[in-house]
């Protein structure tokens, strides 16, 4: 493997800096950020025996091959300089960017822990935060660390695998993420060869024994691809393109063998415009077949590093497999320097692209969000490695945006990452147009529609099961902990209020001190928000709390009282009643799952409605609070609504939709309007999320336009 022990010089940097920052004055300052080094420098050396100065000059070479900026290049010159003796004069000289960089750099560089667990779980934290409050700071630490894999040699065998170790789970996948490939690939292929010296050269060996025969090959393809674009008036550059040693153990390490490893052999070819790029790829397939199932479009659908490309995969002379990329210069620029040649000077202005930037950028506020939770510096770790750095997917919205989430991601996740608002509101989710349920596993490329309602009471408890993203379950566990107390409290104190007004109470006569203390004393309750809080969450019904301060006889028989009813029979609990009759409200239909609320009738029991139903508006205040037993016996009738777009009757067709589902049907009845049909039916099923499942299904019929449950 090419060994890379050259000293750069000043001259052979300011050399490749003037290749594009072309302004007098940025050379100058680089000119001034060498000379504050060589001071700074001169009495420092490397454990190598080599000169610090020489590393410095090394990192600015490695940063103009990715078009660092004036500022990254004085920062990376003088990121061995301890500020607390320089910062002034830096900052007189070079100005306050240049040493808030510096000061990045230095901030995750300089670390020592007592042991090495603490070391390694304190440090890799250290790295990704620091390194993400300004994306030039990580610029410079890979052009450092790619330096000093390059000169790993002088350690000793344990300290190069822990650095190799800590630059493939790491640094690596940053510069993955960034796009920066030529420093991704250079940073895996030398830490392979520390951490696995013998697979390393043993692939080294294999490419050297067909070396001869694949150059051969390559520069015939090469040839014949020129000659046919050229035939048809494409003006292009073509290349050939060396596939990297780590890429290729990452494919025999899956089971692949050396010899069915695509693309060995490839070419990269350069054009002009993205039209001319569709064009090539045309031309060559009429010429040369392509293998099946090979063909990516990166064009249409740029990977979330901006990465862009068509990528096919050819049987080539002499029966040989070949991949070819096609791109346009820009796309190049791209692929190869990823976001740092965002900031650029090419043709002699400066490059803007802002919003492509920023949208790099979220990578990095996934970070910074994801470092504000309260989780251990291990948790966090863990979670950057699996979720942020390592196995993503990429999916889009409808308007085509990229969303990266972790493999085995859900809607759910999908939904908090778009917004949290989203994700709170989000009552389901479309993938590729075909309703999902809220488990189902998010592939590369899914288009995810999330469906919302503002009136949405947020987030169900079960998503905690089911988000793969720890961002996405720390959300919703917020939601539950502050803002669903704040919902509760403030819903609590509306129906107190309301309820009052209802009954022609004064609030001052209520909220009389003695009064209240005498309530919160009996309810074991700290103050009146507590109060709010339990009448909001359904504890306690608003009657229940002016009933026990009035002692209305009348009603005080069937009210809760202080009684704890454990492992009940009943499909339906009774806060406080361990024996009482009960009925279904016919209007609403309430199922096991429903929000549900008790009616105290006159001489008929407690009639159970759901919470939502428009009659207890106008029934007389005689509620109070029960819910459904975690295991309930009996199967209830649900009446829905089913809405179509055709006068056929589709009834059979649905039936046969639903078969599956382990339910019956009571009773049904249609009815057409010209073009429309509507069905009224009558299911008989175990609970809400039976049900729900069936109307999702029902959903996917092309001629079902709505579906709404009965509310009489």
């Amino acid at each position: 493997m090419k060994q890379y022990n050259k000293n750069y010089t000043y001259e052979e940097v300011m050399e490749k800096i003037q290749t594009y920052i072309t302004e007098e004055e940025d050379q100058k300052k680089f000119e001034k950020a060498y000379q504050l080094s060589e001071v700074y420098y001169a009495e420092n050396f490397r454990i190598s025996g080599a000169r610090l100065i020489d590393h410095a000059l090394s990192v600015c070479y490695i940063l103009t091959s990715v078009y660092a900026d004036i500022d990254t290049l004085c920062a990376g010159i003088l990121h061995e300089v301890d500020l607390s003796e320089w910062e002034e004069e830096i900052k007189k000289e070079l100005g306050p960017e240049v040493v808030k960089l510096i000061a990045g750099v230095s901030k995750i560089s300089k670390l020592h822990f007592s042991t090495e667990n603490d070391y390694l779980i304190e440090y890799y934290k250290k790295i990704i935060v620091g390194m993400s409050e300004d994306v030039r700071v990580i610029i410079i630490k890979l052009a450092s660390r790619l330096h000093n894999m390059r000169t790993l040699y002088v350690l000793d065998e344990d300290r190069q695998k822990k650095k190799a170790k800590e630059t493939l789970e790491i640094f690596a996948p940053i510069a993955h993420h960034l796009g920066i490939h030529k420093i991704k690939s250079e940073l895996e292929d030398l830490s392979l060869r520390y951490l696995k010296p013998d697979v390393f050269y043993d692939i080294v060996e294999r490419l050297n024994k067909t070396k001869v025969e694949r150059d051969y090959t390559v520069n015939e393809m090469m040839n014949e691809v020129s000659s046919l674009l050229t035939e048809h008036n494409i003006k292009h550059e073509i290349k050939g393109r060396a596939k990297s040693i780590y890429s290729i153990y990452n494919k025999l390490n899956n089971g692949k063998k050396f010899s069915d490893i695509y693309d060995l052999l490839a070419l990269r070819v350069l054009v002009d415009t993205e039209q001319e790029c569709y064009l090539a790829i045309g031309i060559i397939h009429s010429k040369f077949k392509p293998y099946p199932k090979r063909f990516k479009d990166y064009i249409a659908m740029p990977k979330a590093n901006m990465y862009q490309s068509l990528h096919t995969t050819v049987f080539g002379i002499d029966g040989y497999l070949f991949e070819i990329q096609i791109r346009t210069y820009e796309m190049d620029e791209v692929a190869e320097n990823g976001i740092a040649s965002h900031w650029a000077y090419k043709e002699h202005k400066e490059v803007n692209n802002k919003n492509m930037m920023e949208q790099k950028l979220q990578f990095f506020k996934s970070i910074i969000d994801l470092n504000a939770e309260k989780m251990s510096s291990e948790e966090f770790v863990n979670s950057v490695k699996d979720e942020i750095l390592n196995n993503s997917i990429y999916c889009f919205t409808p308007k085509g945006d990229v969303i990266e989430l972790p493999k085995g991601a859900t809607p759910i996740d999908f939904a908090y990452k778009v917004h949290t608002r989203v994700g709170e509101t989000m009552v389901g989710a479309m993938v590729n147009n075909n309703i999902v349920p809220l488990d189902y596993e998010l592939q590369d490329n899914d288009i995810v529609k999330i469906n919302t309602n503002k009136n949405s009471k947020g987030p169900s408890k079960e998503w905690l099961n089911i988000a793969k993203s720890t961002q996405t379950k720390n959300k919703i566990r917020s939601f539950f902990s502050k803002s669903e107390r704040e919902i509760y409290t403030e819903r609590g104190k509306e129906n107190l209020e309301k309820e009052l007004r209802k009954r022609k109470i004064p609030f001052t006569e209520f909220f009389d001190h003695n009064t209240m203390d005498a309530l919160l004393k009996e309810l074991k309750l700290e103050n009146t928000e507590e109060l709010y809080l339990h009448i909001g969450n359904g504890k306690y019904s608003p009657n229940f709390i002016i009933n026990s301060v009035y002692k209305k006889e009348e009603e005080e028989a069937l009210l809760p009282k202080k009684v704890t009813i454990k492992n009940s029979d009943n499909d339906i609990i009774v806060d406080g009643i361990d024996k009482v009759k009960v009925n279904i409200a016919s209007c609403c239909n309430p199922i096991p799952g429903d929000d549900i609320i008790g009616y105290i009738t006159k001489g008929n029991g407690i009639s159970i409605h759901r919470s939502c139903c428009r009659n207890l508006d106008i029934l007389e205040n005689r509620t109070v609070p029960v819910h459904f037993n975690e295991i309930t016996k009996d199967r209830y009738i649900a009446p829905i609504v089913v809405y179509t777009n055709t006068s056929e009757n589709k009834l059979m067709d649905m039936i046969k939709k639903i078969s599956g589902f382990d339910l019956n049907m009571d009773k049904f009845n249609m009815s057409c309007k010209s073009a429309a049909s509507v069905y009224e039916i009558d299911f008989i099923v175990k609970n809400l999320s039976q049900l729900q499942k069936v109307i999702q299904e029902l959903e996917k019929l092309d001629y079902v336009t709505k579906i709404e449950r009965v509310n009489r």
